[in-house]
């Protein structure tokens, strides 16, 4: 699994944060069924507000709730919240979640310079968003310390 947050300028507004979120190929297509059923759609245009939520608390995303608290995806590693993603999070309460498939990430990309890394990792999205393989959604944004799923 691979989260990533990004904070977005918007054209009017507050700036929008952003989730990317690719899991391996043995969860992709439960999650791509869990969010369909959300009220995700092909990453065009405007993300669609969707039943989803992110639950952050502790300084870090704690997990991706879908189909109406049903489905939880948790980071398997510790993915930190920044500030201005926080804050991004809150102005607008709400995040736009993009999931992405399987492998979009090239492997190496971490050991990349940041400029580079960046020029990468857009390239394959957006083959990747080309060939339709991305879907977003807008998702509620829950700030706390929700219960661990534990």
């Amino acid at each position: 699994m691979v989260w990533a947050l990004v904070v977005r300028e918007a054209a009017q507004g507050p700036p929008f944060a952003e989730l990317i979120v690719e899991v391996g190929a043995d969860l992709y297509t439960d999650l791509v069924e869990a969010a369909l059923d959300s009220g995700f759609t092909l990453a065009a245009g405007a993300p669609p507000d969707t039943s989803g939520a992110v639950e952050v608390g502790e300084g870090r995303v704690k997990r991706l709730v879908l189909v109406g608290g049903r489905q939880m995806w948790e980071p398997d590693t510790r993915v930190e919240t920044s500030p201005g993603w926080l804050a991004a999070a809150q102005g607008r309460s709400a995040a736009v979640v993009i999931l992405v498939p399987p492998d979009t990430w090239p492997p190496g990309l971490i050991e990349l310079a940041p400029e580079v890394r960046l020029d990468v990792f857009t390239r394959r999205f957006e083959q990747e968003q080309r060939a339709g393989r991305v879907l977003h959604g807008t998702v509620s944004v829950r700030v706390g310390n929700p219960p661990d799923s534990e």
